[in-house]
C-alpha cells in the first residue's frame, strides 16, 4: 500500500505540500497540485480519512437528505452541492429518506455517528421536524435546508422564489385562455408550498379571476396519494377545471398518472403545468409546460453557506434565507385548445 511519502518523493515535493492537496487547506499552486495529484493517481495512494479525523478532529464530509433520488430535481441538487464541497475540499454523502419522518430520523443520527460536519436537509413531508433539526444544530452541526422549507425553524435555507416562481406558472396558463385553473400543493405545513399558493392566488386575483376554493386541492408528496385526490375531484361534479398547476415535482407526477388513468388529453381536456422538469421533452409527448427550479444552483449554494457555518463558526450572522429565480420553459402541455393535434397525456 502507497505511502503519503512515497507520493512526495514521486511528485518532487514535502509532505506537507502532499497533505496540503489532500485536504486543500493551504493554497498550492497549480504546477504543484498536477504534480501531486499524478503521483497519487499513479501509486493509487488512499488517504487514511479515519485516521486524519482523529487527529485534527475534522472529517471533511457533508451529508445530504433527499426525500426520493428517483426525482431528476434531487439529484441535480446533489450535484450542485458536490461541486461546492470538493472545492474546499469536502466530501458529500447523499441517502435517501423515503420522504418519511421516522426514516429522516434515522439517517439524521446515522450521518451524526458518522461524524458529518455538515448537514443539507430536504425535510421528508409531515410534521415540522423541529426536533431533529434542533439536536443537530445543539451538537454543533449546521444544518441548510434546501427547497422545502419547514415552518417555525430557525434554520437557514435555500429555495426557489416560491410567490413569483407560481406566478409565472399561473399566469402563463391566463395568458393561454385558461380561466378554470386547479392547483395541486403539498402540505401547507410547508412555507413554500403556502408561498406557491399565495403565488397562484395573486395571479388569478391580476387576471380579475375569482377565487373558486374547489379547486384549490391539497395533498402530501407522495405521487400515489396524490393521483388519488385528483382522480376523486376530477370525477366530482362542479369541480372539474380546464386547467391544473401543481406545485411540486412528486405532485405533478400524481397529476399526471390521474389524468392518464381517467383518459384525459392534455391539453385538448385539460391543460396541465407543473413545477420541476418531469420527463425528458425530445422523448415523450405532450411535453410538459413547467416552472424550473435552479436544483444545481439551489444544491450550490447551501452547501456554500453549509460551509461558511463550519469553517466560520464564531462568526455570528443572522439567519440565512437565501431565495433564486425560476425560469419557465413553456411546451405542448399548456397551449391554447385546437393548436395541438393527437397529442395524449
Amino acid at each position: 500500500m502507497a505511502t503519503i511519502k512515497q507520493v512526495a518523493e514521486m511528485a518532487g515535493v514535502s509532505v506537507g505540500t502532499v497533505s496540503h492537496v489532500i485536504t486543500g487547506s493551504v493554497p498550492v499552486s497549480e504546477a504543484l497540485r498536477a504534480s501531486v495529484e499524478a503521483a497519487i493517481r499513479k501509486l493509487d495512494y488512499h488517504p487514511n480519512h479515519v485516521a486524519r479525523s482523529l487527529k485534527t478532529n475534522k472529517t471533511w464530509t457533508l451529508g445530504i437528505i433527499v426525500p426520493d433520488l428517483t426525482i431528476p430535481f434531487f439529484p441535480q441538487m446533489i450535484r450542485g452541492a458536490e461541486t461546492a464541497a470538493r472545492k474546499q475540499g469536502y466530501s458529500l454523502v447523499a441517502v435517501n429518506s423515503d420522504d418519511n419522518l421516522d426514516r429522516q430520523k434515522d439517517l439524521l443520527s446515522l450521518l451524526r455517528s458518522q461524524r458529518v460536519e455538515g448537514m443539507l436537509l430536504v425535510v421528508a413531508s409531515g410534521a415540522t421536524p423541529l426536533e431533529q433539526i434542533e439536536r443537530m444544530m445543539d451538537a454543533g452541526i449546521p444544518v441548510v435546508c434546501l427547497d422545502r422549507v419547514p415552518n417555525k425553524v430557525p434554520v437557514d435555507s435555500v429555495s426557489v422564489e416560491d410567490v413569483s416562481a407560481a406566478e409565472l406558472g399561473v399566469g402563463h396558463l391566463v395568458s393561454m385562455g385558461y380561466r378554470r385553473i386547479a392547483i395541486v400543493t403539498g402540505p401547507l405545513s410547508l412555507k413554500n408550498e403556502r408561498k406557491r399558493l399565495l403565488g397562484y392566488r395573486q395571479a388569478l386575483r391580476k387576471a380579475g379571476i375569482g377565487l373558486d376554493n374547489s379547486l384549490t386541492w391539497q395533498a402530501d408528496l407522495r405521487p400515489e396519494n396524490v393521483t388519488q385526490v385528483c382522480t376523486e375531484r376530477l370525477q366530482t361534479a362542479g369541480t372539474q377545471p380546464d386547467a391544473i398547476f401543481a406545485t411540486n415535482g412528486p405532485t405533478g407526477l400524481g397529476v399526471m398518472r390521474a389524468l392518464h388513468k381517467l383518459g384525459l388529453k392534455t391539453p385538448d381536456d385539460m391543460a396541465f403545468v407543473t413545477f420541476d422538469e418531469l420527463t425528458v421533452d425530445d422523448l415523450f409527448r405532450p411535453a410538459i409546460t413547467t416552472v424550473v427550479q435552479p436544483a444545481t444552483e439551489i444544491g450550490y449554494r447551501a452547501a456554500e453557506i453549509l460551509l461558511q457555518r463550519i469553517e466560520k463558526p464564531d462568526k455570528q450572522e443572522r439567519r440565512i434565507d437565501l431565495r433564486l429565480p425560476a425560469t419557465l420553459k413553456v411546451r405542448d402541455s399548456s397551449r391554447r385548445r385546437g393548436n395541438l393535434k393527437s397529442l395524449s397525456a
